[in-house]
């Protein structure tokens, strides 16, 4: 009688196992192959793990487990949190007249390196009203300074309406202090870059009203993807300031019969700044 290898492993207890093909080494114990397991990098883990191998397709297990996926973010991620709060602590110690040149050297996004000027902000540093767009334009970029385009040359003329100007009891500002290129919008890790220039630009000024210029403004000061429609007419708060949204000039340049819709926010805004020297808050029905 014929004894074949899987009736001596039947004798012994044992079934057959699917090894991988090694060079032949003589084991301790013939009856049983040990094979070494192997460590993978959990970070190539994913890419490993992504298409099923051609033994799991034929229904026999692989001899190599497979690697445990972890959550551990990559160290570039981790640096990134790191730095933030030391960042953002210097930014938020800054002074008037140091904060142009900080913007200037920010590197914290890459819109440095596709920009041709950042652009801080201008206009009368102890004033009441501030006025925040979203980005700057290609004109703002090429100059340094915010609504210096067609829709700042209408925005100069509403402020003219209402008795100011860019220099007297106004400080024009962007979300973003550099362009996105061709005009996009802002990606959020960019916004999130610029938000604590604003944020150090608005403790500084403490103005008495903010006015978003636009639907992207406002959504990125709100936190809201609302329509601009619904957020008009109301008084809303960002970090305990009072904002009034309304549309933007550029948006006037194309649809000249809103006009008057911004008259009306900029008289609300005015009832505010006046209600709040009275000793009334002014009614705000929405805080950021």
């Amino acid at each position: 009688m014929t004894i074949t290898r899987a009736d001596i492993l039947a004798e012994l207890g044992l079934t057959p196992q699917w090894v991988r093909r090694v060079p032949p080494i003589a084991p301790a114990n013939p009856a049983r192959v040990v094979v070494p397991s192997i460590t993978v990098d959990p970070m190539v883990a994913p890419a490993m793990c992504s298409e099923p191998s051609a033994a799991a397709a034929t229904g026999v297990e692989p001899a190599i487990a497979p690697a445990t996926r972890t959550e551990t973010a990559p160290v570039s991620l981790q640096r990134v949190d790191v730095d933030a709060a030391p960042r953002a602590a210097r930014i938020a110690a800054l002074t008037w007249t140091d904060f142009a040149a900080d913007v200037d050297a920010c590197n914290a996004c890459g819109l440095c390196r596709t920009r041709r000027r950042s652009v801080p902000g201008a206009g009368d540093t102890s004033a009441e009203w501030m006025f925040v767009g979203e980005a700057p334009g290609a004109e703002e970029d090429a100059r340094g300074e915010p609504f210096v385009g067609q829709a700042g040359r209408l925005l100069d003329n509403m402020l003219g309406a209402m008795g100011m100007a860019r220099d007297r009891n106004v400080y024009i500002a962007n979300v973003l202090k550099c362009r996105p290129p061709d005009n996009r919008p802002p990606a959020a890790s960019e916004a999130a870059a610029c938000r604590p220039y604003l944020a150090r630009q608005i403790a500084l000024l403490r103005p008495k009203i903010i006015v978003a210029l636009g639907k992207s403004a406002a959504a990125l000061l709100l936190g809201t993807d609302a329509t601009i429609g619904s957020l008009r007419g109301r008084v809303h708060a960002y970090g305990g300031f009072p904002l009034i949204v309304t549309y933007h000039p550029a948006y006037l340049l194309r649809t000249p019969t809103d006009k008057a819709k911004v008259w009306e926010d900029l008289l609300l805004a005015r009832r505010t700044v006046n209600a709040a020297a009275d000793g009334d808050p002014g009614g705000v029905q929405s805080v950021a």
